[in-house]
């Protein structure tokens, strides 16, 4: 019987397929839910993704570009507050959003990175007064669609 010999080009096209596709089965495992466009703040965007790891709990990044300070808007707010929805608990606060530039552009932007041990079915951004609040009271600024 005779032995198959590749070459080195076979084989580094071979290793190189698997790497593509271990990385796609990996970024399958990321939900990605685009912000629905506001009438409050009508050049915001923005996006969440929601990553489940291997403790069972949800990896959530959110960032949004173009979000207006919240002392511009009528009325007046503080903040931004993020609350994520929950089949079991409803509307939770998951944080606060902290706007800014960066020192090369004039473009606003703002993050929040969080684990949650319940499965989010939807987020939404509201302008508020306070950052402990338990329910939103301001204005809604942005939503997802629920998923």
């Amino acid at each position: 019987m005779k032995a198959i010999k590749f070459s080195n080009l076979t084989i580094s096209i071979y290793y190189f397929s698997i790497l593509v596709c271990v990385a796609l089965l990996l970024q399958s495992c990321v939900s990605s839910h685009a912000f629905s466009t506001s009438a409050v703040v009508p050049g915001a965007k923005g996006s969440v993704k929601v990553q489940k790891d291997k403790n069972n709990n949800y990896n959530i990044e959110l960032t949004v570009t173009h979000l207006a300070d919240s002392k511009r808007l009528t009325p007046p707010k503080d903040m931004y507050i993020v609350w994520m929805e929950t089949e079991e608990s409803g509307a939770k606060n998951i944080g606060q959003l902290n706007t800014s530039s960066s020192f090369l552009s004039k473009t606003m932007k703002s993050s929040l990175k969080t684990v949650s041990s319940s499965k989010p079915t939807r987020f939404f951004i509201t302008a508020e007064d306070d950052s402990s609040v338990q329910y939103p009271s301001g204005v809604e600024v942005l939503r997802t669609e629920s998923f």
